[in-house]
């Protein structure tokens, strides 16, 4: 499914095809980027009782604002109380690279991996990395197949389904397929 645009209007759509794709391939496994929890919300209610374990993954605490974590905790909560999880972490292609830049204004082997997988789409390039940050959590396991969820800015506009690794083993994530994204971001 290819959208003409990117953006939050996508997002019931994106996660109905994960829903389609996970149950009809016999996924176990969603990890979906959330901000806010709003989209890791509306993921785990559209997965309750169906078998496949929801993992939202957040920006760490700090990211926009110095101690604050972006996600309302009421909406962690919810999708606990849902049967998921909620990984909040270091983005394993922006923090350390990111200050790096800030403060040399040069750039990183990160920046250079994660602009690459922006060629397809910010939501694939967010969708890669959450799989990474899922198996470093341990929420996730290195094997088999996962569908990946994630959007560019807020909501959902990217779907793919992915064999996940961990960050030490990033060049070892195979994208697998392309379930949902937009035409121009």
């Amino acid at each position: 499914m290819i959208f003409s645009d990117a953006g939050k209007q996508h997002t019931e759509k994106t996660l109905e095809a994960a829903k389609e794709a996970a149950l009809a391939r016999g996924i176990k496994y969603v990890v979906v980027a959330t901000t806010t929890g709003e989209t890791g919300v509306a993921a785990a209610k559209l997965f309750a009782g169906t078998g496949v374990k929801v993992i939202a993954v957040t920006h760490c605490s700090g990211f926009r604002e110095k101690g604050v974590s972006e996600m309302d905790a009421a909406r962690r909560e919810e999708i606990e109380k849902l049967g998921g999880a909620v990984h909040t972490g270091t983005m394993i292609m922006h923090a350390l690279s990111g200050a790096l830049y800030k403060k040399f204004q040069g750039f990183s082997n990160e920046q250079v991996a994660a602009a690459t997988l922006r060629l397809f789409g910010q939501g694939t390039k967010v969708c890669v990395e959450i799989a990474a940050m899922a198996c470093d959590s341990g929420l996730l396991p290195a094997s088999g197949d996962v569908i990946c969820v994630a959007g560019t800015g807020r909501g959902a506009d990217t779907c793919i389904i992915a064999s996940p690794d961990s960050s030490i083993r990033f060049f070892d994530i195979k994208v697998r397929e392309i379930i949902a994204k937009p035409a121009d971001w």
